[in-house]
């Protein structure tokens, strides 16, 4: 439990900021679920899934939840974690505690998986007071959504340890994050994708998260849940153990 402290510091650090911080992270994904949802939602009106018509709205609000994890887990595992590491050498001031670099990693891990569900949760909340939300499934979506954060922060911090400056995150998010945004069936069904793109898409794991909250939100239960979970758990496991041997030797080269 060394991890603890790092992160409790985090949480204490973070409540100075609470606020802007809940707005920038959720601003973003509200925008595009009102603009989108609302504007061409009316065009489109309904969508196929899984062989039933669905309103886009909800479509695209099941997506945009798991987007928004992502995201919200990304930005904290990079910007807000190279700031601690490398920037203002926080990471080296708690190394002279008795606390290792796997625990400052881990306790970085969690802390942006747990800040993702603040943002989620907050999102989800104007989501219940639009009336988008109809089913009691719902509640299950938070500890997937944990797990979705936790993945995402784990691969965040592989590139995190190999950063020399902010500018590098740009390619991060334009070349990885973006394309999974729109290969993943967020705004439109991937059976809309060529074939032999609809198999790529499938193995991402933003896509892995949205076959799992999607069906709740439409009030079903999500099929292949075991495959899922276990897709997105081994990609945290391997991030995270890739993560910190990149940090490692970040660290040993000073």
């Amino acid at each position: 439990m060394r991890w603890w402290p790092v992160f409790l510091r985090n949480m204490l650090v973070w409540r100075k900021l609470a606020i802007p911080s809940l707005v920038g992270n959720i601003a973003e994904p509200l925008m595009w679920l009102i603009a989108f949802g609302y504007g061409l939602g009316a065009l489109v009106g309904q969508v196929q899934v899984q062989g039933e018509r669905v309103p886009y709205l909800l479509f695209l609000a099941s997506g945009s939840i798991c987007m928004s994890a992502m995201n919200a887990a990304s930005f904290e595992a990079l910007y807000s974690a190279f700031s601690r590491m490398s920037v203002q050498k926080t990471w080296d001031g708690i190394l002279n505690a008795p606390v290792g670099l796997a625990d400052i990693l881990l306790a970085e891990m969690l802390w942006a998986a747990f800040k993702s569900i603040f943002s989620v949760t907050a999102i989800l909340g104007v989501m219940v007071l639009l009336g988008v939300l109809q089913s009691q499934k719902i509640w299950l979506a938070w500890p997937i959504l944990l797990l979705v954060g936790m993945t995402f922060s784990s691969i965040a911090l592989v590139f995190n340890a190999l950063a020399k400056g902010y500018d590098f995150f740009t390619y991060y998010f334009t070349l990885f994050l973006t394309p999974m945004t729109f290969l993943s069936g967020v705004f439109f069904p991937r059976e809309q994708l060529p074939v032999w793109l609809q198999g790529v898409a499938a193995f991402l794991p933003l896509s892995q998260a949205i076959d799992l909250i999607r069906p709740l939100f439409l009030d079903r239960w999500p099929e292949h849940v075991f495959g899922h979970l276990l897709f997105l758990l081994v990609t945290a496991l391997a991030a995270y153990a890739l993560a910190l041997h990149l940090t490692k030797i970040r660290f040993q080269k000073g």
